[in-house]
């Protein structure tokens, strides 16, 4: 690897997985692609199940072989496979309807969902379990805590924002599964989901499985299991059907998914798994060639679908209904507008609804939730839902503290 480094002029850094202490390789030199750094990476990473990953500058670092992670150029193979197995709308709905089916096998959610606990209601009639706190008001909407028992001893939690103003309209609902950032009480999150409230919009978000006052109960490595991917999906799975259940303000035609990065991944399940979705904006997530690092976005083997699949084509089952997709130039969504945009388009356009589908793509930033991504998300709403835009005013939320947040761990 020193001969490379010197030949090409590249640095490496090796993970703290790789280990290359007494590490021999038969015919090392004619591996080595003098045209070619990349195949010659290829040549040599992968007899030890290693895989390289281009850095800033002249730096690669060399990692074992991750399932969820790849290089552009495979995202871009698997996308003109996929795209050859459909030329019109009758072809993508039958792959549509196996790829619903399949995922919701291999994710579990249905022998999960049968091991939920149900208790009778003072009507005599099977529930979950619900605990809410009192409503908080605020400058044009309010907060109020939801706690689900979901599996013994195991709890969701979240916070519902709803608008404070008395219409005869109903509202839209927006599912908001949480992403890897610092929890869900973080200031940027409420910033979003109060704003969305004031303009017009019931929000929930929830806690990842292992964090928050979900970490008391199951320990923060759980987090990092494939349990995570199915409790996580069945939260907003569950939390969509209880509020479509047990609320009278909302619209069943107004319904939509949104999330960043992780929340991003669990936007797309769940705009796939359940049909009374109406609207997706999934945030700095889709690409071809990423399923998400964590077991709680990849830890099922949905991505085996079909004979194959990837999240493009698991989000493209929402065509022809209205998406946002929010890239930018700072992580895996940097391939957005030239890859995975295109192939979206193109399943839109057999419905003749290529203008549903949009990109967003802010080419100068980063990994975040930031404020030109919540603008983004803003607009979008606004556009779908027809969410009151003279109620777009960030300084009018009220950032609580974590411990207002919280349901039974304060």
């Amino acid at each position: 690897m020193r001969d490379v480094a010197k030949r090409f002029d590249v640095r490496f850094k090796f993970d703290a997985n790789v280990d290359t202490a007494g590490v021999t390789l038969m015919y090392a030199d004619f591996r080595i692609r003098p045209y070619s750094l990349e195949q010659t990476l290829d040549n040599i990473c992968k007899h030890f199940d290693w895989n390289w990953w281009k850095q800033s500058g002249n730096l690669y670092k060399i990692k074992r072989y991750e399932y969820p992670r790849r290089h552009e150029d495979e995202g871009r193979q698997m996308l003109d496979y996929l795209s050859s197995l459909y030329n019109n709308k009758v072809e993508w709905e039958a792959r549509r309807d196996s790829l619903r089916r399949e995922v919701r096998q291999r994710l579990e959610l249905d022998a999960f969902l049968d091991s939920c606990v149900l208790v009778k209601n003072k009507k005599g009639q099977m529930e979950r379990p619900v605990i809410l706190s009192k409503i908080r008001k605020h400058d044009g909407y309010t907060t109020q805590n939801i706690c689900i028992e979901l599996t013994p001893g195991q709890h969701l939690f979240g916070t519902i924002y709803t608008p404070s103003s008395r219409s005869s309209r109903r509202h839209a609902l927006i599912i908001c599964p949480d992403g890897h950032w610092p929890m869900r009480y973080r200031k940027d999150e409420q910033q979003r989901l109060g704003t969305l409230a004031r303009m017009g919009a019931v929000c929930v978000d929830f806690d990842l499985y292992g964090w928050g006052e979900s970490e008391k109960e199951v320990g923060a490595e759980a987090h990092h299991t494939s349990r995570a991917h199915v409790y996580q999906a069945a939260c907003g799975y569950i939390l969509l059907d209880w509020m479509l259940t047990h609320r009278q303000d909302i619209d069943t035609k107004r319904v939509g998914v949104m999330g960043g990065s992780g929340g991003g991944t669990h936007t797309v399940l769940l705009s796939l798994l359940d049909d009374r979705v109406r609207a997706s904006a999934p945030v700095v997530h889709l690409a071809s060639h990423f399923d998400g690092g964590c077991p709680c976005e990849s830890g099922k083997p949905v991505q085996l679908s079909a004979g194959g699949t990837c999240e493009p084509e698991l989000a493209a089952v929402m065509a022809p209904k209205p998406m946002l997709i929010v890239s930018d130039g700072g992580d895996w969504t940097s391939s957005v507008p030239t890859l995975e945009f295109p192939y979206l388009q193109r399943v839109y356009g057999f419905y003749g609804a290529k203008d549903q589908v949009r990109n967003v793509h802010l080419p100068n930033e980063r990994h975040d939730f930031g404020k030109n991504k919540r603008n983004a998300v803003y607009d979008f709403f606004i556009d779908v839902f027809g969410l009151d835009r003279t109620m777009l005013d960030e300084n009018k939320i009220e950032i609580e503290p974590d411990e207002q947040l919280k349901s039974l761990y304060k």
